[in-house]
């Protein structure tokens, strides 16, 4: 049986841009060396955020948005500081459910949402 999720793997345009876009949002995002690896893998960006691994991988993202989505549980004042650095960077961003709930875009149409209701 599962222990724990290993990784969420997302297909990207640019992995590093992206990398880069989570580091910006969450300043506890940390980038991870993938290490030389066996020469198998695409071009990939790592990223360790809320205990999990994302591996970034280059390739063509979804093109439509159609409801898949990771949620964070951050606290109400959290929420709020992600909106502004979102809007700072210039990164659209929809609030829902009496604003306790943040749902934005990558570059990609990956949707990831912030939940303050957790």
């Amino acid at each position: 049986m599962p222990k724990a999720i290993s990784h969420i793997a997302l297909i990207v345009h640019d992995p590093d841009q992206t990398a880069r876009l989570f580091a910006a949002v969450f300043p506890d995002a940390r980038l991870v060396d993938p290490g030389p690896g066996d020469g198998s893998h695409h071009q990939e960006a790592h990223v360790e955020l809320a205990g999990v691994r994302f591996v970034l991988v280059k390739g063509m993202g979804p093109s439509t948005r159609h409801g898949d989505h990771v949620s964070f549980a951050v606290d109400a004042a959290e929420l709020r500081v992600c909106a502004e650095r979102l809007a700072v960077l210039g990164i659209e961003y929809q609030m829902a459910r009496g604003d306790s709930a943040l749902y934005f875009s990558d570059y990609d149409n990956h949707v990831f949402e912030l939940d303050a209701t957790a």
